[in-house]
Protein backbone atom coordinates (compact mmCIF):
# COMPACT_ATOMS: atom_id res chain seq x y z
CA UNK A 1 0.00 0.00 0.00
CA UNK A 2 1.38 3.41 -0.99
CA UNK A 3 1.85 6.13 1.60
CA UNK A 4 -0.98 8.21 0.13
CA UNK A 5 -3.41 5.31 0.29
CA UNK A 6 -2.24 4.50 3.81
CA UNK A 7 -2.99 8.06 4.85
CA UNK A 8 -6.45 7.82 3.29
CA UNK A 9 -7.15 4.61 5.21
CA UNK A 10 -6.02 6.23 8.47
CA UNK A 11 -8.22 9.21 7.66
CA UNK A 12 -11.24 6.95 7.15
CA UNK A 13 -10.57 5.24 10.46
CA UNK A 14 -10.41 8.67 12.10
CA UNK A 15 -13.70 9.69 10.47
CA UNK A 16 -12.09 12.34 8.28
CA UNK A 17 -14.60 13.39 5.63
CA UNK A 18 -11.96 14.42 3.10
CA UNK A 19 -10.40 10.98 3.31
CA UNK A 20 -13.84 9.43 2.78
CA UNK A 21 -14.43 11.61 -0.29
CA UNK A 22 -11.02 10.71 -1.71
CA UNK A 23 -11.59 6.99 -1.17
CA UNK A 24 -14.97 7.15 -2.89
CA UNK A 25 -13.44 8.98 -5.84
CA UNK A 26 -10.76 6.28 -6.08
CA UNK A 27 -13.45 3.63 -6.38
CA UNK A 28 -15.55 5.58 -8.88
CA UNK A 29 -12.49 6.28 -11.03
CA UNK A 30 -11.36 2.66 -10.94
CA UNK A 31 -7.92 3.41 -9.48
CA UNK A 32 -5.73 0.38 -8.83
CA UNK A 33 -5.19 1.29 -5.16
CA UNK A 34 -8.92 1.07 -4.44
CA UNK A 35 -8.85 -2.73 -4.13
CA UNK A 36 -6.12 -2.66 -1.50
CA UNK A 37 -7.88 0.10 0.42
CA UNK A 38 -11.27 -1.64 0.42
CA UNK A 39 -9.73 -4.92 1.57
CA UNK A 40 -8.31 -3.20 4.67
CA UNK A 41 -11.50 -1.54 5.92
CA UNK A 42 -12.71 -2.28 9.45
CA UNK A 43 -14.84 -5.40 9.11
CA UNK A 44 -16.42 -5.01 12.55
CA UNK A 45 -17.83 -1.61 11.60
CA UNK A 46 -19.16 -3.01 8.34
CA UNK A 47 -20.84 -5.87 10.18
CA UNK A 48 -22.66 -3.63 12.65
CA UNK A 49 -23.69 -0.89 10.21
CA UNK A 50 -27.36 -0.77 9.25
CA UNK A 51 -27.83 0.01 5.55
CA UNK A 52 -31.28 1.49 4.96
CA UNK A 53 -32.86 1.77 1.52
CA UNK A 54 -35.49 4.39 0.68
CA UNK A 55 -37.22 3.90 -2.65
CA UNK A 56 -40.56 4.73 -4.19
CA UNK A 57 -42.41 6.58 -6.92
CA UNK A 58 -41.39 10.11 -7.96
CA UNK A 59 -43.39 12.62 -5.94
CA UNK A 60 -43.85 10.31 -2.96
CA UNK A 61 -41.60 12.52 -0.82
CA UNK A 62 -38.57 10.25 -0.53
CA UNK A 63 -36.06 13.10 -0.23
CA UNK A 64 -38.05 14.85 2.50
CA UNK A 65 -38.44 11.53 4.31
CA UNK A 66 -34.70 10.87 4.03
CA UNK A 67 -33.94 14.38 5.28
CA UNK A 68 -36.12 13.80 8.36
CA UNK A 69 -34.53 10.39 8.97
CA UNK A 70 -31.14 12.09 8.97
CA UNK A 71 -32.37 14.62 11.53
CA UNK A 72 -33.85 11.89 13.71
CA UNK A 73 -30.62 9.87 13.67
CA UNK A 74 -28.56 12.96 14.47
CA UNK A 75 -30.85 13.52 17.43
CA UNK A 76 -29.84 10.05 18.61
CA UNK A 77 -26.18 11.07 18.33
CA UNK A 78 -25.46 8.95 15.29
CA UNK A 79 -23.08 9.65 12.40
CA UNK A 80 -24.92 9.30 9.09
CA UNK A 81 -23.88 8.37 5.58
CA UNK A 82 -26.25 9.19 2.73
CA UNK A 83 -26.00 7.99 -0.87
CA UNK A 84 -28.39 9.89 -3.14
CA UNK A 85 -28.77 8.06 -6.44
CA UNK A 86 -29.53 10.60 -9.16
CA UNK A 87 -30.75 10.09 -12.72
CA UNK A 88 -28.22 10.75 -15.46
CA UNK A 89 -28.90 12.82 -18.53
CA UNK A 90 -28.68 10.50 -21.56
CA UNK A 91 -27.27 13.43 -23.57
CA UNK A 92 -24.77 15.16 -21.31
CA UNK A 93 -24.09 12.33 -18.88
CA UNK A 94 -24.59 14.82 -16.07
CA UNK A 95 -26.42 13.98 -12.88
CA UNK A 96 -29.34 15.90 -11.40
CA UNK A 97 -28.23 16.43 -7.80
CA UNK A 98 -31.60 17.53 -6.48
CA UNK A 99 -31.34 15.29 -3.42
CA UNK A 100 -28.14 16.97 -2.30
CA UNK A 101 -29.82 20.39 -2.64
CA UNK A 102 -32.70 19.25 -0.42
CA UNK A 103 -30.22 18.06 2.20
CA UNK A 104 -28.25 21.32 2.30
CA UNK A 105 -29.37 22.00 5.87
CA UNK A 106 -27.00 19.18 6.86
CA UNK A 107 -24.11 20.46 4.72
CA UNK A 108 -22.25 22.05 7.62
CA UNK A 109 -22.72 19.04 9.89
CA UNK A 110 -19.48 17.05 9.79
CA UNK A 111 -21.35 14.04 11.19
CA UNK A 112 -23.40 13.75 8.00
CA UNK A 113 -21.70 12.58 4.80
CA UNK A 114 -23.82 13.02 1.67
CA UNK A 115 -22.66 11.62 -1.66
CA UNK A 116 -24.64 11.94 -4.89
CA UNK A 117 -24.02 9.18 -7.40
CA UNK A 118 -25.17 9.12 -11.01
CA UNK A 119 -26.84 6.09 -12.54
CA UNK A 120 -24.80 6.64 -15.73
CA UNK A 121 -27.60 5.21 -17.81
CA UNK A 122 -27.50 1.76 -16.20
CA UNK A 123 -30.82 -0.05 -16.28
CA UNK A 124 -30.40 -1.02 -12.65
CA UNK A 125 -30.62 2.62 -11.62
CA UNK A 126 -27.58 2.26 -9.38
CA UNK A 127 -23.94 2.67 -10.36
CA UNK A 128 -21.72 -0.31 -9.67
CA UNK A 129 -19.62 1.55 -7.09
CA UNK A 130 -22.44 2.04 -4.58
CA UNK A 131 -21.67 -1.08 -2.56
CA UNK A 132 -18.08 0.02 -2.04
CA UNK A 133 -19.24 3.50 -1.03
CA UNK A 134 -21.46 1.96 1.65
CA UNK A 135 -18.47 0.09 3.08
CA UNK A 136 -16.28 3.20 3.07
CA UNK A 137 -18.91 5.23 4.91
CA UNK A 138 -19.47 2.45 7.44
CA UNK A 139 -15.72 2.25 8.08
CA UNK A 140 -15.73 5.98 8.79
CA UNK A 141 -18.20 5.41 11.62
CA UNK A 142 -21.45 6.07 9.76
CA UNK A 143 -24.33 4.02 11.13
CA UNK A 144 -26.81 3.95 9.54
CA UNK A 145 -25.99 4.49 5.89
CA UNK A 146 -29.07 5.56 3.94
CA UNK A 147 -29.45 4.95 0.20
CA UNK A 148 -32.16 6.86 -1.65
CA UNK A 149 -32.96 5.96 -5.25
CA UNK A 150 -34.84 7.54 -8.11
CA UNK A 151 -38.13 6.19 -9.38
CA UNK A 152 -39.78 2.90 -8.67
CA UNK A 153 -40.10 -0.40 -10.47
CA UNK A 154 -37.93 -3.26 -11.63
CA UNK A 155 -34.96 -0.92 -12.11
CA UNK A 156 -34.86 -0.23 -8.37
CA UNK A 157 -34.13 -3.84 -7.46
CA UNK A 158 -30.42 -2.99 -7.33
CA UNK A 159 -30.80 -0.84 -4.21
CA UNK A 160 -32.83 -3.54 -2.50
CA UNK A 161 -30.02 -6.04 -2.74
CA UNK A 162 -27.49 -3.61 -1.24
CA UNK A 163 -29.69 -2.41 1.63
CA UNK A 164 -30.22 -4.48 4.77
CA UNK A 165 -33.69 -3.03 5.29
CA UNK A 166 -35.79 -1.09 2.80
CA UNK A 167 -38.72 1.29 2.99
CA UNK A 168 -40.98 1.48 -0.06
CA UNK A 169 -42.53 4.96 -0.03
CA UNK A 170 -45.96 5.67 -1.54
CA UNK A 171 -48.27 8.67 -1.41
CA UNK A 172 -51.94 9.23 -2.25
CA UNK A 173 -52.83 10.47 -5.70
CA UNK A 174 -49.78 9.23 -7.59
CA UNK A 175 -51.66 6.44 -9.33
CA UNK A 176 -48.70 4.08 -9.60
CA UNK A 177 -48.46 2.63 -6.11
CA UNK A 178 -49.99 -0.72 -7.04
CA UNK A 179 -47.76 -0.78 -10.12
CA UNK A 180 -44.82 -0.64 -7.72
CA UNK A 181 -46.10 -3.76 -6.04
CA UNK A 182 -46.51 -5.51 -9.37
CA UNK A 183 -42.91 -4.65 -10.21
CA UNK A 184 -41.79 -6.96 -7.43
CA UNK A 185 -40.59 -4.43 -4.87
CA UNK A 186 -43.05 -5.72 -2.30
CA UNK A 187 -41.23 -9.02 -2.32
CA UNK A 188 -38.10 -7.43 -0.95
CA UNK A 189 -39.28 -4.22 0.75
CA UNK A 190 -39.39 -4.62 4.53
CA UNK A 191 -41.71 -1.72 5.31
CA UNK A 192 -44.29 0.10 3.21
CA UNK A 193 -44.67 3.78 3.97
CA UNK A 194 -47.70 5.88 3.13
CA UNK A 195 -46.24 9.39 3.12
CA UNK A 196 -48.28 12.61 2.96
CA UNK A 197 -50.76 10.83 5.20
CA UNK A 198 -52.59 14.10 5.84
CA UNK A 199 -53.84 14.20 2.25
CA UNK A 200 -57.16 12.85 0.94
CA UNK A 201 -56.94 9.22 -0.10
CA UNK A 202 -54.15 8.32 2.30
CA UNK A 203 -56.32 6.08 4.47
CA UNK A 204 -57.68 4.26 1.43
CA UNK A 205 -54.16 3.73 0.07
CA UNK A 206 -53.00 2.41 3.44
CA UNK A 207 -55.96 0.02 3.54
CA UNK A 208 -55.11 -1.32 0.07
CA UNK A 209 -51.46 -1.76 0.99
CA UNK A 210 -52.28 -3.46 4.29
CA UNK A 211 -54.35 -6.05 2.43
CA UNK A 212 -51.31 -6.91 0.34
CA UNK A 213 -48.80 -6.52 3.17
CA UNK A 214 -50.63 -8.83 5.56
CA UNK A 215 -50.04 -11.88 3.39
CA UNK A 216 -46.34 -11.03 3.11
CA UNK A 217 -45.78 -10.26 6.78
CA UNK A 218 -44.97 -6.63 5.98
CA UNK A 219 -45.86 -3.55 7.98
CA UNK A 220 -47.48 -0.33 6.73
CA UNK A 221 -46.49 2.94 8.42
CA UNK A 222 -48.15 6.32 7.95
CA UNK A 223 -45.94 9.42 7.82
CA UNK A 224 -46.14 13.13 7.12
CA UNK A 225 -42.47 13.68 6.43
CA UNK A 226 -42.81 17.43 5.88
CA UNK A 227 -43.91 17.72 9.52
CA UNK A 228 -41.69 14.95 10.87
CA UNK A 229 -44.66 12.80 11.83
CA UNK A 230 -44.12 9.05 11.97
CA UNK A 231 -40.37 9.29 11.36
CA UNK A 232 -39.45 7.92 14.79
CA UNK A 233 -41.79 4.95 14.30
CA UNK A 234 -40.36 4.27 10.85
CA UNK A 235 -36.77 4.35 12.09
CA UNK A 236 -37.45 2.10 15.07
CA UNK A 237 -39.33 -0.38 12.88
CA UNK A 238 -36.46 -0.59 10.41
CA UNK A 239 -33.98 -0.94 13.26
CA UNK A 240 -35.97 -3.77 14.84
CA UNK A 241 -36.12 -5.63 11.53
CA UNK A 242 -32.38 -5.12 11.00
CA UNK A 243 -31.55 -6.52 14.42
CA UNK A 244 -33.86 -9.49 13.84
CA UNK A 245 -32.12 -10.22 10.54
CA UNK A 246 -28.73 -9.87 12.21
CA UNK A 247 -29.65 -12.45 14.81
CA UNK A 248 -31.04 -14.90 12.25
CA UNK A 249 -28.10 -14.61 9.85
CA UNK A 250 -30.31 -13.24 7.07
CA UNK A 251 -28.22 -10.08 6.77
CA UNK A 252 -25.02 -12.08 6.22
CA UNK A 253 -26.65 -14.10 3.45
CA UNK A 254 -28.00 -10.98 1.75
CA UNK A 255 -24.65 -9.22 1.89
CA UNK A 256 -22.82 -12.17 0.36
CA UNK A 257 -25.32 -12.22 -2.49
CA UNK A 258 -24.98 -8.44 -2.92
CA UNK A 259 -21.18 -8.67 -3.12
CA UNK A 260 -21.43 -11.37 -5.77
CA UNK A 261 -23.75 -9.18 -7.83
CA UNK A 262 -21.37 -6.22 -7.46
CA UNK A 263 -18.72 -8.30 -9.22
CA UNK A 264 -21.22 -8.96 -12.01
CA UNK A 265 -22.01 -5.24 -12.22
CA UNK A 266 -18.34 -4.32 -12.48
CA UNK A 267 -17.84 -6.99 -15.14
CA UNK A 268 -20.57 -5.39 -17.23
CA UNK A 269 -19.10 -1.93 -16.67
CA UNK A 270 -15.67 -3.09 -17.83
CA UNK A 271 -17.10 -4.74 -20.94
CA UNK A 272 -19.26 -1.76 -21.90
CA UNK A 273 -16.52 0.35 -23.60
CA UNK A 274 -15.37 -2.66 -25.65
CA UNK A 275 -18.92 -3.46 -26.73
CA UNK A 276 -19.60 0.16 -27.65
CA UNK A 277 -16.43 0.31 -29.75
CA UNK A 278 -17.34 -2.97 -31.46
CA UNK A 279 -20.78 -1.61 -32.29
CA UNK A 280 -19.45 1.73 -33.53
CA UNK A 281 -17.12 -0.10 -35.91
CA UNK A 282 -20.24 -1.23 -37.74
CA UNK A 283 -20.72 -4.73 -36.37
CA UNK A 284 -23.92 -3.73 -34.62
CA UNK A 285 -25.43 -2.42 -37.86
CA UNK A 286 -25.52 -5.81 -39.56
CA UNK A 287 -28.92 -7.23 -40.37
CA UNK A 288 -30.32 -9.87 -38.08
CA UNK A 289 -31.30 -10.16 -34.44
CA UNK A 290 -29.09 -7.85 -32.29
CA UNK A 291 -29.46 -10.26 -29.39
CA UNK A 292 -28.00 -13.07 -31.47
CA UNK A 293 -25.16 -10.81 -32.61
CA UNK A 294 -24.41 -9.92 -28.99
CA UNK A 295 -24.50 -13.58 -27.98
CA UNK A 296 -21.95 -14.48 -30.65
CA UNK A 297 -19.70 -11.64 -29.50
CA UNK A 298 -19.80 -12.75 -25.87
CA UNK A 299 -19.16 -16.35 -26.87
CA UNK A 300 -16.13 -15.24 -28.88
CA UNK A 301 -14.82 -13.41 -25.82
CA UNK A 302 -15.38 -16.40 -23.54
CA UNK A 303 -14.11 -18.93 -26.06
CA UNK A 304 -17.11 -21.18 -25.46
CA UNK A 305 -20.85 -21.34 -26.03
CA UNK A 306 -23.27 -19.80 -23.57
CA UNK A 307 -25.62 -22.24 -21.88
Amino acid sequence: MSMDTSDILKGIQAGNNRAVAKAISMVENGEDEADDLLSKLDQSLLQSCMVMGVTGAPGAGKSTLTDKLIGHCRGLGKRIGVIAIDPTSPISGGSIHGDRIRMMQHALDTEVIVRSMATRGRLGGLCAAAGAVVRIMASAGCNPVIIETVGVGQSEMDIIRIADVTALVSAPGLGDDIQALKAGLLEVADVMVVNKADRPGAELLALELRDVARSKGREVIMTVASEGKGIDTLYQTLKDIFEEHQASGKNDARRIEARNMEVVDWGIELLRPFLEKWSQEGHGQEFGDPRVRARKLVESLLGRELV
